[in-house]
């Protein structure tokens, strides 16, 4: 596969996951951070930053914008729900582990 492909295979699967996530409101980053040690704020934080990286200039608000779909604000007011302890007990746990992974490479 050539070069060309591959990014915009690797683009077009990026602009899939957005949309799943903004389509799947009840998937609460909490949850994604406890399970798999990312979330919706994430993808915003690398997105602004690979943005910046070739000259682009975004901030943090219009990164989110684009993950969430609207104003980060307005997808907490109506979707987010108040994190349980044990919710907080395991996204702690989950970025432990991105720790240790990330000391290893």
């Amino acid at each position: 596969m050539d070069e060309k492909t591959r990014t915009e295979i690797e683009a077009a699967t990026f602009r899939r996951i957005i949309a799943h996530l903004q389509m799947r409101t009840d998937a609460q980053n909490i949850d994604l951070m406890g399970l798999a040690g990312f979330c919706r704020n994430c993808f915003s934080k690398w997105y602004a930053a690979e943005a910046q990286e070739r000259g682009v200039d975004m901030d943090k608000d219009q990164a989110y914008e684009t993950v969430y779909g609207m104003p980060y604000g307005e997808w907490k007011d109506k979707y987010q729900e108040p994190a349980t302890d044990e919710q907080m007990k395991l996204m702690d746990e989950s970025l432990q582990k991105n720790k240790e992974m990330k000391s290893k490479l």
